[in-house]
Order: structure tokens, then sequence, then C-alpha cells
């Protein structure tokens, strides 16, 4: 859904305009001077605006200054008369979409509205795509040898078409990020903004500027408006990262967003609709956290609606292989390297790689641009995974002559894992290099509290 703004002091057009959008999914507000279009303009964001130049209390001109100081990138169709082309053509010149003449004709007008915000979605979305993830994701990434990724593969259309939130989990580096990538790209908001927010390391004011934005305040030294992520993903979707990280006090800002789908700008008293879906992402486990007390039940049940849980490279090294070749296809411009050998392949399957994904993605990249052989040798990796050889040492376990029980010493180093982690299940599945779920599994089936 579209909004529209027809700043004119003919009540008549802003009519023709609202029945002209009647039976679409916009919504046309109206203004019958230059002031009161600003304030509408300062209040809430606006798709698209229809600007008469010739307004009883300032000039036209003077009013699409003051709206593309409010909202940089609002898109402005200007209405003249037939007698004021000129000055039409001018306003163009000063950031004006395009114009149109009284008498219009409405079909004309739609298909000028429809142009224009079509362009203002593109120009959105391209503005805050900035990296290289925001390059259309190739689909075979979207394929793995592991049955549990692949089950989640397969649900993504289905999962990116619904509206409902998204919790994705998994440790640092097993591409979080890119799977809330493709489910915003998979959904039927792919044509609007995909804005991400990092919780981490961040105080509650510059939180709650960067997430709902502020006006225009002299006492608090914001010297001009500022949309937050949430309106500027209107229509699209938001990707909150490292959710664990966010305060208390923001826990309850956000589950409040996510209850009324409406934000409200610092230094604003006013309510802003928004239409966002949320994706978020963590590294750690959010129910032990809720058990801690540093995060917010309600909030991780609204979170929660659809689990997604990445498992890490260690557990999936099925897929080595194929992510070597897709990454050394990614960096290598000029086709120099054919493959990589098979001990090179060994050692790198054999390593445990705690960076995940990403670490293995540097990896490649980082031997692709300096390798000057068509294959990839094991003495071009870095030194912690050639290293691995000499760090492996003999498993220190007392064998009875007697025998001993497998389950027994699966129990004990259960125990020791808890202990060593002080009871952090996530923390001591890692140390173990099991997932979570294996963990509690186990725990439940040995009766460890």
């Amino acid at each position: 859904m579209g909004r529209i703004l027809v700043i004119d002091d003919e009540e008549y057009i802003g009519w023709i305009i609202q029945k002209t959008f009647e039976n679409t999914d916009n919504e046309v507000l109206t203004a019958l001077d230059g002031k009161s279009g600003i304030l509408e303009v300062h209040k809430k964001n606006f798709d698209l605006v229809f600007l008469d130049l010739r307004l009883p209390d300032m000039d036209g001109m003077k009013v699409l200054e003051e709206l593309k100081k409010i909202q940089k990138d609002i898109i402005v169709i200007i209405i003249t008369a037939h007698g004021s082309i000129d000055t039409a053509i001018e306003s163009m010149k000063r950031g004006a979409f395009d114009y149109i003449t009284k008498p219009f004709d409405v079909d004309e007008l739609m298909i000028q509205a429809e142009k224009a915000m079509e362009i203002g979605r593109l120009k959105g979305e391209v503005k805050y795509l900035r990296d290289e993830e925001a390059k259309k994701i190739s689909s075979e990434e979207f394929h793995s040898k592991n049955e549990k990724l692949n089950l989640i593969y397969k649900a993504m259309e289905q999962i990116g078409k619904a509206e409902a939130a998204v919790l994705i989990t998994g440790e640092n580096g097993t591409g979080k990020k890119v799977i809330a990538r493709r489910l915003h790209q998979l959904s039927n908001r792919q044509n609007g903004p995909f804005i991400t927010f990092n919780c981490g390391a961040i105080s509650d004011e510059k939180a709650e500027e960067e997430l709902f934005g502020y006006e225009k305040d002299s006492l608090r030294n914001y010297e001009e408006k500022r949309l937050g992520k949430f309106e500027l993903a209107n229509k699209g979707t938001i990707f909150l990262d490292d959710i664990e990280e966010m305060s208390l006090n923001m826990q309850l800002k956000l589950l409040r967003v996510l209850e009324e789908k409406e934000i409200q700008r610092v230094g604003e008293k006013e309510n802003i609709k928004v239409d966002v879906r949320v994706i978020a992402a963590s590294n750690k486990d959010l129910k032990e956290a809720v058990s801690n007390g540093t995060f917010r039940e309600e909030l991780y049940y609204k979170l929660n609606v659809i689990p997604i849980e990445i498992p890490p490279l260690r557990e999936r090294k099925e897929d080595i292989s194929d992510l070597v070749d897709l990454f050394i296809r990614k960096y290598d411009m000029h086709n120099k390297i054919k493959g990589i050998s098979s001990e090179a392949l060994k050692m790198i399957r054999n390593y445990h790689w705690p960076g995940n994904i990403r670490e293995l993605e540097n990896v490649i990249e980082r031997i692709v641009i300096l390798s000057n052989e068509p294959y990839i040798k094991s003495t071009e990796l870095p030194i912690e995974i050639l290293d691995q050889r000499k760090k492996a040492k003999e498993p220190i376990i007392y064998f009875p002559e007697e025998g001993i029980s497998l389950e027994e010493v699966e129990r004990e180093l259960i125990i020791k894992a808890l202990s060593m982690s002080k009871n952090n299940q996530s923390k001591a599945a890692q140390l173990l290099g099991i997932t979570r779920s294996a963990l509690i599994y186990r725990m439940q089936k040995y009766l460890i509290n």
C-alpha cells in the first residue's frame, strides 16, 4: 500500500485524486495549503506528493524545497495550469519528478503516479542495499547435501511467502543474514527495501534513534528530521541481527512495535503506522536467555513464530567440496584456477571451522587472489589449517583391561563440558562438537540435570 498526499487549495482536486485511487491499495491524504502539507510530511512518510504551485500561504517552489529537506527522496508531481508550464519545468530542475496540467485526465494521472511510485521504490531499494550481499543471491547457494539444512532450503519459499516473524539461530558465520535476505527475495515484499540493523554494542539512546528515527529538535541537537530503520523498511523487511544483545528496555519498545505495528520517532508524540516484516537472528540460545532473565519471554514468542536453526559447518562437512567450488567461481574473475588438490581438500574437510562458512569463504578468497597455480595446494592454506595435525594429540583416556562402558564415558564428557561452560548448554555443545539439541537429547538420555 502506498501513501499519497495532495497539496492543493482547491478541495475538488483532492477529492478527484482520492476518488481516482479509491479502489487501489493506496491511502490518499489532502492538505489545502503549503504549511499543512509540510506538517503532514513531518508526521508521515509519503510515497508520492501531488503539489499545486499556486497556494494561498506559500509559493509552491518553497513548499517543494521544504518537502525535499524533510524527506530527501520524496517523489513530487507538480499540478499546474496550462499557462504555467515553464514554472513546472523549473520545478523539475529543483527536484520534482514530473508535472501534470489542469484539467487533467484521471487515467493519465494514474499512470504517472504508478510510474513515480515504482521508481521511488526502486531508488529506495538501491540506496539501502549497500554491499555485495545486496546482489541477487544465486540459487545454487541454497542446495545442500546435509539433510537438516536441505529441509530448511526446501521450506524457504513457503516461509518467504508468509508474513510471520522469523527467528534464525546459528553460530557466527553460518549465513543467517544470507538466509534472511533470501527470504525477503522470495516474499511478496521483494520489491520493497531490505534494511539491516545490528543490535550489538550500541546504547539504548542510539538504538532508539536508529530504529525509530527522530524529529528536528534543537534541544536534542537534531538539526533535521531523520527516518528510522522501521520507516525505511516500510513495505519491506527489517533484519535485526544479534537480537540477544538488545537491552530489556529496547526489547520492550520493539515488542510494542510488533504488537501495534506503529512506531514513534524520538521527540514526536504521534504514532506512525509501519508495514514491515521482521526477521531476527541470534547466535545464542534465546530460550536460555529467557530463563536467565536477559531476554523478554513475550518478545521471544513474538519473534519465534517461524524458527530456523542453521547447523555449523563442522556438522555439514559433506557440503564443503561444493562450497569451495562455489567460492572459487565467485572470486576467480579470470578463471585461472581449475580446482583444488585432494590433499588440500582433505585438510579443509578435517578442519573444525570455528568461523563457519564466513571463515571458509575468506580463506578461499585470499587464496584465489594470491595464487598463481591452476590448482589450490595444501601449502597455500592458512597456518591454522596446516597446524591442525601438529595440534592433534592422543586422546587422554584411561582404558582398563576389563573394558569400559561407552555410555558412561559419554556421560562423563557431557558433565565435564557442562562444568567447563558453567552450565551454558550452547557453549557445552560447542566444546563437544555437537548441536545444542543433540546435547539436550543426551542429557535427557543420561538423566543429567
